[in-house]
């Protein structure tokens, strides 16, 4: 029924307006590969349009503008696209000049449409599309699959797309043709209720994260700046935190009382933002998910290292009294103004990032048998081996350099949220840029394989 009801829908759909934002990333600064191998930022592109740049210095994101600027992404460097274009009788049934996709292309990508057109109808639906893509399942990962099938069907709304039209959208993907309107997704609603976890397994060099500083630019930066610095200082004298001295009970009384206070404001941001969707009957355009991640993200690294030291009554009174300190002021401030606790944030986790650093570096270079040293061979907490993917025998120097990561994660999302214009899409998990991404990869893949290595029909 549903087969028939396919043949017969009419393929003229109307695409509603795009409520996205194209974004454009400026390298001045680096961000941390967390963001750049997960897709959630990714690196500039040549203005060319035939090669692609992994260039990891970028930082700063701002609403486009300029309709030449490319949509960015991050991919391997194995073939150009290539310069040849498909004259439309080439083509097939496609009725217009190919600019990025050969003869040869078109004709692999149509052997495998065929191959994966179950009811024949010469349409392409997501459950095809997933099929299409675990062809190539050595360049689009197994989570890229099931993210571009959900993608998909919300952006088509459970619709189909003919294969010439697929391949029409591949050429203009391929082209990083900017129009207003996405070829595939008929307005950005999925960003709304789809949202992928991000804390998960780290590689290697996602681990190895750059120390950056977004210097001040405005008086709300550099009143967030002075507030942070302020607190820390009256932090560390609190605890008597000493970089020259770093010791295991140090580590874990500052660092678990510190993951107390984190994971408050995502929280918070979820919770104004949420209401403020109900109160105004309006989409969130994605974020309060962000947040909600972002502030379990901050509980995990509590419940990891709670594992390793009870800490007293005294210790826990005074989070208590510290919560509810801080959240009221950073709720009043939030609801005042969203950009500067976004950016007082960013710059929390600066100080995160350089903290936690500190700590690794003490680590490794501890004196064998010394306490600290310790922690190169002492297994990690169970709940931190099975969050972070860390093995069987993961260490606790393997948590420290996760949760580095994480802070840099949250120090770089926090900084671009606060440059984010109001009312507009999470850039980390835009729909638009998600399949457009997966896709380069898949047309990238399909143009670097010989005739011979095309996978056999099913």
């Amino acid at each position: 029924t549903f087969d028939k009801q396919r043949k017969n829908r009419n393929t003229k759909t109307h695409r509603t307006t795009m409520f996205t934002t194209k974004l454009q990333v400026l390298t001045k600064k680096a961000v941390s590969p967390a963001l750049l191998h997960r897709g959630i930022f990714a690196s500039p592109t040549t203005t060319s349009g035939t090669t692609w740049t992994n260039n990891a210095a970028v930082s700063r994101i701002i609403s486009e503008t300029d309709a030449q600027s490319p949509l960015f992404t991050t991919l391997p460097t194995a073939r150009a696209f290539s310069s040849q274009v498909v004259p439309a009788a080439a083509a097939g049934t496609i009725t217009r000049t190919l600019s990025k996709l050969d003869v040869d292309a078109v004709a692999k990508i149509q052997k495998e449409l065929s191959q994966v057109d179950t009811n024949e109808d010469g349409r392409i639906d997501a459950d095809e599309l997933s099929e299409l893509l675990k062809k190539h399942d050595s360049a689009i990962s197994h989570d890229e699959i099931l993210e571009a099938r959900e993608l998909f069907y919300a952006g088509r709304a459970g619709g189909s797309l003919k294969f010439e039209e697929f391949i029409e959208v591949l050429d203009d993907i391929a082209a990083k043709n900017n129009n207003n309107d996405h070829p595939i997704l008929n307005g950005n609603c999925s960003a709304e209720y789809i949202y992928r976890k991000t804390h998960a397994k780290y590689t290697e060099e996602e681990l190895n994260i750059d120390l950056t500083h977004l210097p001040p630019e405005n008086a709300r930066d550099r009143l967030a700046y002075n507030a942070v610095k302020g607190v820390r200082f009256f932090f560390d004298g609190l605890t008597g935190w000493n970089n020259k001295t770093i010791t295991k009970e140090k580590v874990l009384q500052r660092v678990i009382f510190l993951e107390t206070i984190a994971a408050v404001p995502g929280f918070i941001a979820a919770i104004v933002r949420h209401f403020k969707s109900l109160r105004r009957m309006e989409r969130d355009g994605g974020l309060l998910h962000l947040f909600l991640e972002e502030a379990n993200n901050e509980r995990m690294h509590l419940l990891s290292f709670i594992k390793m030291k009870n800490p007293g009554m005294f210790f826990r009174g005074s989070v208590v009294v510290s919560q509810f300190g801080f959240g009221s002021a950073f709720l009043a401030s939030y609801m005042v103004s969203p950009k500067f606790c976004h950016r007082f944030v960013g710059y929390v986790e600066e100080e995160a990032c350089s903290t936690y650093t500190k700590i690794i570096d003490a680590i490794e270079t501890a004196p064998e048998g010394s306490e600290l040293a310790e922690w190169k061979t002492e297994v990690a907490p169970a709940i931190a081996l099975g969050y972070w993917e860390l093995g069987e025998k993961g260490t606790v120097l393997d948590l420290m350099y996760a949760v580095r990561a994480d802070e840099a994660e949250h120090r770089d999302v926090n900084h671009a949220t606060s440059e984010l214009a109001l009312g507009k899409t999470n850039p980390y998990t835009d729909p638009e840029m998600k399949v457009s991404m997966i896709l380069r990869k898949y047309v990238r893949d399909i143009m670097a394989r010989d005739d011979e290595k095309l996978s056999p029909a099913a």
